[in-house]
């Protein structure tokens, strides 16, 4: 399965288009910084996954959140991602909390793509277009 998204300049600011024409504006006053995406991905590729799984063995949590938190530490690097669930766990239900941190763990480790692009320094292949040829 591939992604393919398209970032351009708009009137108003950026704009991100998915192929199948969802958008996003970011990078101004008021919306989304590309670092607040980047965690934004994180979290969601994480809860989206770990979501089905808890409920599909029968653990639906009444609450399933979270937060991802990060720091800049040089002008072009942000430091460690924390990704902190905030989850309640059905009443009556004993197992659930294990069932969550089992799958949570996994999820992190090995079925999110995103944590394993972060964790693993994906690489970054800049495609520049042809420089005209000097006149």
């Amino acid at each position: 399965m591939g992604f393919h998204v398209t970032v351009e300049r708009t009137e108003s600011g950026y704009r991100a288009t998915n192929a199948s024409g969802a958008t996003i504006e970011f990078g101004t006053e008021g919306t989304f910084s590309p670092v607040e995406l980047l965690l934004a991905a994180l979290g969601g590729c994480n809860i989206v996954t770990v979501e089905p799984l808890t409920a599909q063995r029968g653990h639906r949590l009444t609450k399933l959140a979270a937060t991802m938190t990060a720091e800049k530490i040089k002008p072009n690097k942000i430091g460690p991602v924390t990704l902190t669930y905030d989850v309640e766990m059905p009443a009556g239900d004993a197992e659930a909390d294990a069932i969550f941190h089992d799958v949570a763990e996994r999820v992190h480790k090995k079925a999110c793509s995103v944590s394993t692009a972060l964790e693993e320094e994906t690489p970054v292949i800049l495609v520049l277009p042809d420089q005209p040829a000097a006149g």
